[in-house]
């Protein structure tokens, strides 16, 4: 059996103020699916999010992703773990402005030591099929923001994790340039690439995910496969 890319197991956050940001949450997330995860602003989203991507620790339960017990690595182990095994889009992009897009794209594989000729081998690839070879020199804010979005993708998938995840993606794009990212999501899930989407955009989730998974005050309120239009559930809660 295919072990899962993504397992948290009872998984608890609570800061000092207020509710629980994450209340005995367990999720898995199988090789190749596309998973929307939905909710309001404080339903816990971002929080388990930033769990996955190692940005924050449980105070009780397991996060495991691609083999890795991410709930039990130092800074230094997360950073490590960030640069080889997910790939991250960012709402706004987190582009560096005074570097060209293919040195942007680069970035990756020169912090993991990737010799320049390998690396520069792949970065000419995803270029070539996300669309955006002619813009290698150029520079990020001369670039529409579905442009810049694709150049953040490219970086993302640099390393080929296999993992991607994104924050609010078309978040601050406009409605041609969200359509531009909600179609290289499909055509990265065709690939077989394993995609977690954390968004507001209810039309974003319909676009290209498999699965959505609803958050309510910590926890998981809802989880159903989408299949030829319908919802499944994929477990009774």
């Amino acid at each position: 059996m295919t072990e899962p890319v993504i397992e948290l197991s009872g998984v608890h956050r609570q800061f000092v103020d207020g509710p629980a940001a994450l209340r005995d949450v367990s999720l898995t997330v199988q090789p190749g699916e596309a998973v929307a995860i939905l909710g309001p602003s404080g339903s816990g989203k971002s929080t388990m999010l930033n769990m996955i991507a190692g940005l924050d620790r449980p105070d009780s339960g397991t996060v495991t992703v691609a083999g890795v017990r991410v709930d039990k690595l130092g800074e230094a182990g997360a950073a490590k773990y960030r640069r080889n095994k997910i790939g991250m889009i960012f709402q706004f992009f987190n582009l560096l402005d005074d570097l060209t897009v293919l040195d942007n794209i680069l970035l990756p594989a020169e912090m993991m030591g990737v010799g320049r000729g390998e690396a520069r081998k792949r970065a000419n690839s995803l270029l070539e099929t996300l669309g955006i070879a002619k813009h290698a020199r150029a520079y990020p804010g001369r670039l529409s923001g579905g442009e810049r979005q694709r150049v953040a993708v490219a970086r993302a998938l640099m390393n080929r994790p296999p993992l991607l995840l994104a924050d609010e993606p078309t978040g601050a794009l406009d409605s041609a340039s969200g359509e531009e990212v909600k179609g290289l999501l499909r055509e990265l899930h065709a690939d077989g690439q394993t995609i977690v989407v954390v968004t507001h955009d209810e039309s974003l989730a319909a676009s290209f995910a498999t699965r959505i998974v609803r958050f309510r005050d910590g926890q998981i309120a809802s989880d159903t496969r989408v299949q030829n239009g319908s919802p499944e559930p994929v477990v009774a809660r």
